[in-house]
């Protein structure tokens, strides 16, 4: 008789649940205590207090709080527990299984979240339904399906963080997360893999964590418009941060400046070692010039350019400014690396820019970019 009121798919928890889902269920469904859970995984016992908090928060969210009843009815059969009636009679009136294969809830994936990810796209899921659907408004307000899917395969992306409740209901609508879209990139990345080769797959695969956008720069022939990875550099990051005021914490100029010491730091060819001794670090031969360069040409003049401001700028300010804007290194990664106090980097980073930004308006060199 529990077979017949447990579903068959269901009696294994499947390899990509996450794992803060998996804690959730042994603190639920096996009654496991937190601390010994904590000792399991060699975490603290915060940390997954935090996680299981985390989906015990998100049962208001329709799909994953029937996700996590088809998921607590597994554990429970997995261990030889006597499913309760309410269990039975849920069981027997929804009976949702959710995929149980990883590559299917990829394949799955691939095919939906690509039609999620469209302007205006949410994905509807009725009560009364088994089936979910894609939406878009089109031309005249009309709604047009662009694909259908299993209410198993919508739980299982809610389980995952790629979709979240927009609008709960009798019809609740759901669109695609930050965490959604990685995942997609992510997807189609490894499609290219498989048909670019490997070559052109280090080039692809690395697409997921772009954010691409566009500017006017200039260029000899007048400014033009260009397209740049706006999330590559941290300065970049702090140029759309924004603070009380309202205004960005770095002015576009400032965030110019920092593009343009990394630009003459590509520039100068300059390896990975970064030293204190910034003469040592900046000279050396240039290779392939035979001893013969021009001011404002080649490697050593770029290096030139890089070793006069961060002189400069001098030790601490210099130090940020190589760390962040050359090295992209973190805000974090470069105060506890340098032995600074938490959130004094951007404030000194700012600092060093605004410095850099009057050396380089004194010598009136090359137009900046961007």
């Amino acid at each position: 008789m529990q077979n017949q009121t447990t579903p068959s798919l269901c009696l294994s928890l499947p390899h990509w649940l996450p794992d803060a889902v998996r804690l959730y269920l042994d603190h639920t469904a096996s009654g496991l205590p937190l601390r010994e859970l904590a000792r399991r995984r060699g975490v603290a016992a915060s940390t997954v207090m935090r996680q299981v908090r985390h989906f015990e928060t998100r049962r208001d969210d329709p799909l994953v709080d029937a996700a996590l009843d088809v998921l607590q009815r597994a554990a429970q059969s997995a261990e030889g527990a006597p499913p309760t009636p309410e269990d039975a009679m849920t069981a027997h009136a929804r009976p949702d299984c959710l995929p149980q294969d990883a590559a299917t809830l990829a394949a799955e994936a691939r095919r939906v979240l690509r039609r999620l990810a469209e302007p205006d796209a949410v994905l509807a899921v009725s009560a009364d339904l088994d089936r979910a659907v894609v939406l878009r408004t089109g031309p005249g307000g009309r709604q047009m399906r662009l694909c259908t899917l299993d209410r198993a395969v919508a739980q299982a992306f809610a389980l995952k963080d790629w979709i979240a409740c927009a609008a709960p209901g009798r019809v609740s609508a759901y669109r695609l997360t930050g965490v959604g879209r990685a995942a997609l990139r992510r997807l189609l990345a490894e499609d290219e893999m498989r048909a670019g080769g490997v070559r052109e797959a280090q080039f692809v695969y690395a697409a997921q964590h772009r954010d691409m956008a566009e500017g006017c720069g200039e260029a000899p022939d007048g400014r033009r418009r260009q397209r740049y990875n706006a999330a590559e550099s941290p300065v970049t990051a702090l140029g759309r941060k924004q603070g009380r005021d309202g205004k960005p914490y770095l002015d576009p100029d400032l965030v110019r400046t920092a593009e343009r010491l990394r630009e003459d730091f590509e520039l100068a060819q300059m390896g990975p070692r970064v030293a204190q001794n910034w003469d040592r670090f900046l000279t050396g031969a240039d290779r392939g010039s035979f001893g013969q360069s021009s001011p404002g040409d080649g490697p050593a003049a770029a290096r030139d350019r890089v070793a006069g401001a961060l002189r400069d700028l001098g030790p601490g300010l210099g130090d940020v400014a190589l760390r962040v804007c050359c090295f992209l290194e973190g805000i974090e990664t470069a105060e506890r690396r340098m032995g600074w106090a938490a959130r004094s980097g951007k404030i000194v980073l700012r600092i060093a820019l605004q410095r850099l930004k009057r050396y380089y308006d004194e010598r009136a060199g090359r137009p900046m970019i961007g």
